[in-house]
């Protein structure tokens, strides 16, 4: 049987044809096939002995992380600092690159739609595309181990994103205004002050405030591979397995997490 809508929105069901009852169910068995086949080879590759051994491992590891050694909190609190700054400092930059990118994609304040938009979607879309991770590490490389190589892995992770939503949110404005804005004889730069800025400020604000919520937690790891952050410390007790100081560790990453949550929350609350 299949469901369909006739023209006055009713449901109506309606019995398939054999056709289309052969093709229902050798899309099924495709799919059964296909699940069993990547079954059969993750099965192939997976060394079951640790598996079964799992629960016992985690169970050793979870009792050697407590109690937490506070005491090494006091070493946390500039690292800590250094995360927040670098998740910080990547949004501000990655909104200083991504708002004029969101205008020259959206289509209706591009200035070329042949030309000008397809590429800074291909910007938009590569940035995306690419983890932060991946950015700390091609840049820790280039620039060395530090802060600086997480905040420019942040910015170019969130350039995609903030551009993204952005010219989304531009090429959703009320047309009406642009058109009244226009009508006076504003130039370009006018009618994008007066009447297209302002209906895109709220989408803004929450973009914002969301993309540098996200990047506090992305920082926290960035650290493992050298860019710097409270994920070094974290890196750095786990090589001597020091397992106390890593739930010290995700204790305060944990609260730092749910104040950022907290604050992003009523900023987009008070904005939106």
């Amino acid at each position: 049987m299949a469901l369909l809508t006739r023209a006055d929105g009713t449901p109506e069901w309606r019995r398939r044809t054999p056709r289309a009852d052969l093709l229902v169910w050798a899309g099924w068995l495709g799919a059964v096939a296909l699940t069993v086949a990547c079954f059969q080879f993750i099965s192939d590759r997976t060394i079951w002995a640790f598996v079964w051994d799992a629960p016992t491992q985690g169970a050793d590891l979870v009792a050697r992380m407590f109690p937490p050694r506070w005491s090494y909190a006091s070493q946390l609190w500039k690292p800590l600092l250094d995360t927040i700054n670098m998740a910080t400092i990547g949004t501000a930059l990655a909104i200083l690159i991504g708002v004029p990118l969101a205008f020259l994609a959206a289509h209706n304040t591009t200035p070329s739609r042949l030309v000008v938009r397809p590429v800074v979607l291909f910007v938009i879309v590569a940035s995306r595309s690419i983890n932060s991770l991946i950015w700390a590490l091609i840049l820790v490389i280039i620039l060395g181990p530090g802060m600086l190589a997480g905040i420019l892995a942040i910015a170019l992770r969130s350039v995609g994103f903030i551009a993204k939503l952005l010219y989304e949110a531009i090429e959703e404005i009320d047309a009406t205004q642009v058109e009244a804005v226009t009508a006076t004889g504003a130039s370009r730069p006018q009618v994008l002050g007066w009447a297209i800025v302002p209906q895109v400020m709220p989408a803004f604000a929450g973009i914002s405030v969301f993309r540098w919520d996200i990047n506090i937690r992305e920082a926290t790891v960035l650290g493992l591979v050298g860019a710097g952050g409270i994920g070094m410390q974290m890196q750095a007790s786990i090589n001597v397995l020091a397992w106390p100081q890593v739930t010290t560790i995700f204790v305060l990453i944990l609260a730092t997490v749910l104040v950022s949550e907290w604050l992003s929350a009523r900023v987009r609350h008070a904005v939106i």
